[in-house]
């Protein structure tokens, strides 16, 4: 296994996630016209079974260098983020959040691009979230610490290093002294 891919921590869902998703597409099918015909397929079967099935696609784990999360049903969404690009992490926690007592976690990162969502992700339901949160956090900061200091501590030479120099040195010095002569 590459030092790349070793999780570090997985997540884990809280299975409330499931009632807050089955209440929220039923009060979209509530409000919209043609979703008051799915309404009774949506209470009597579909809705438990569609946000069971939704549940069970959620997944995100912390490796060495990158936050991995995947969901989806119909259409299925993978983000990998490395951890040195990531900028903020927030808790979103509004009435009905906590109603079902769940927490949002949004992830803003570093990047240019012209959509301001390719830059965002957002986590519903993870258990001990303020634990995941400095977990990020902590690993984040390591990676910056050690890109850091890598780039600030002078790196051993070994002796072929100065041997090649020197002799990259001699070289540029009769060159110069053959163009002198010209």
């Amino acid at each position: 296994m590459s030092e790349e891919n070793i999780v570090l921590r997985e997540a884990t869902f809280n299975p409330k996630v499931k009632t807050y998703i089955f209440f929220i597409v039923l009060f979209l099918l509530i409000t919209s016209v043609i979703g008051i015909v799915l309404i009774p397929f949506w209470i009597f079967g579909l809705g438990q079974w569609l946000s069971g099935k939704f549940f069970k696609t959620l997944s995100c784990s912390i490796t060495n260098k990158h936050l991995k999360f995947s969901k989806g049903l119909i259409v299925h969404i993978e983000k990998t983020i490395p951890l040195e690009n990531i900028q903020d992490l927030s808790f979103i926690g509004g009435p009905i959040l906590r109603a079902f007592g769940l927490t949002l976690i949004k992830v803003e990162t570093a990047g240019g691009g012209g959509h301001h969502n390719q830059n965002m992700m957002s986590m519903l339901g993870i258990e001990n979230a303020e634990e995941f949160k400095q977990t990020i956090l902590a690993q984040r900061e390591k990676i910056i610490k050690e890109k850091f200091s890598f780039n600030q501590s002078p790196t051993a030479v070994s002796a072929s290093d100065v041997q090649l120099l020197s002799d990259i040195k001699n070289e540029l010095v009769e060159i110069k002294n053959i163009l002198a002569k010209k």
